[in-house]
């Protein structure tokens, strides 16, 4: 086979018998490959005995969002990020809104462009990004290019943001120690395990949860979504069921987005998430402790902005993925009543206070 740019070893795997077998330590399905065949990402590679990352620096998406898109709203709001994608993902969602690039095969041909990490910090510091984010599919299997370019960008103060799915191994997320600050973990179907089996092709989702722990134990910012799919995926008891393990595990405060299903891929035979489902979710997951809880992809939404704690102000007033007004001071305290919020501010620029 002949190599090229976007071919190279891969990190995090073990040769298994003599037939040539390897075992990939990416992400917790822990694939065993043979040579000539791919994991069931579809983009790792065993080649004659030797396991390799067939999409490094190929990308099928270079796009300037602001932060808040990926959602993050506590995490530098109101800043850019320059965000990346490749082709493939370890999960088969038939409801990916991104199906087009995450449901591709390299066996069906090369998709993307090649870019090497250089080239995307020198994107991200002409455009004034203050984060770089994995994302569009899954950051995991581009694991050994998202390594590289983490290491540039903090290098150069730009943070490093990932939008996951949560099934990072243990020693993927060792390996990347130091260089995350940010993650935004998707759940889907309120984590429940026969959604997952059925729709999503995962066995079992646990291995989420162990996840987003050594996130928390490596500091990594982290907010956590979940799409809620209308007649098959809102159920009242696993968002209850989620919301109390995210308090109990990672605090009240952490950002909790309930996102709006949109018919796509394979379910279009669904409607589309009734705002009144969200809404009586989002009750719940307050009732269970969960201090910020917003409503994704209904524009307009009051639970799109962030309402202070303590004096219950809005504190960042948002439309969509855009901030109208900011009213913390550089320390992340409402500027009413003085209160901390868990908010990481901006890095590279102050905003002037707003009002109410």
């Amino acid at each position: 086979m002949m190599m090229t740019r976007n071919i190279k070893e891969a990190l995090l795997w073990k040769k298994i018998s003599d037939d040539g077998a390897v075992q990939c330590n990416l992400c917790r399905r822990y694939c065993v490959i043979k040579p000539g065949r791919y994991g069931a990402c579809g983009v790792r590679k065993n080649v004659n005995g030797t396991l390799y990352t067939m999409v490094y620096g190929l990308l099928t998406a270079v796009n300037l969002d602001p932060i808040e898109k990926k959602p993050l709203t506590h995490f530098m709001p109101g800043s850019r990020a320059l965000s990346i994608s490749t082709v493939g993902c370890n999960f088969f969602c038939q409801f990916c809104q991104n199906w087009e690039i995450s449901q591709s095969r390299l066996e069906e041909g090369l998709y993307g462009s090649y870019h090497d990490a250089e080239e995307i910090v020198r994107l991200a510091r002409y455009y004034d990004a203050e984060a770089i984010s994995y994302t569009y599919n899954e950051p995991t299997i581009f694991y050994e290019y998202m390594i590289d370019v983490a290491r540039l960008a903090r290098k150069e103060g730009i943070a490093n943001t990932i939008v996951t799915n949560g099934y990072m191994s243990d020693e993927a997320i060792q390996e990347i120690n130091g260089l995350l600050d940010a993650a935004t973990v998707d759940f889907k179907g309120g984590g429940n395990k026969e959604f997952y089996r059925k729709y999503m092709g995962v066995s079992n989702p646990e291995g989420i949860f162990s996840t987003l722990l050594a996130y928390k134990e490596k500091k990594v910012f982290i907010e956590i979504t979940n799409l809620v799919v209308p007649r098959i995926g809102d159920f009242e008891e696993d968002v209850k069921k989620l919301a109390r393990w995210i308090v109990e595990n990672l605090g009240p405060e952490t950002p909790f987005h309930l996102l709006r299903f949109h018919p796509d891929y394979k379910l279009t035979w669904l409607p589309a998430t009734p705002v009144s489902t969200l809404e009586k979710l989002a009750s719940i997951a307050k009732s269970e402790g969960l201090v910020h809880v917003y409503i994704g992809n209904v524009w307009g939404h009051p639970l799109e902005s962030t309402y202070c704690p303590k004096c219950g102000k809005v504190v960042i007033k948002r439309t969509g993925f855009y901030v109208e007004r900011y009213n913390l001071d550089e320390q992340g305290k409402c500027i009413y009543c003085g209160y901390k919020l868990n908010v990481v501010p901006r890095r590279n620029k102050a905003w002037a206070q707003g009002s109410s």
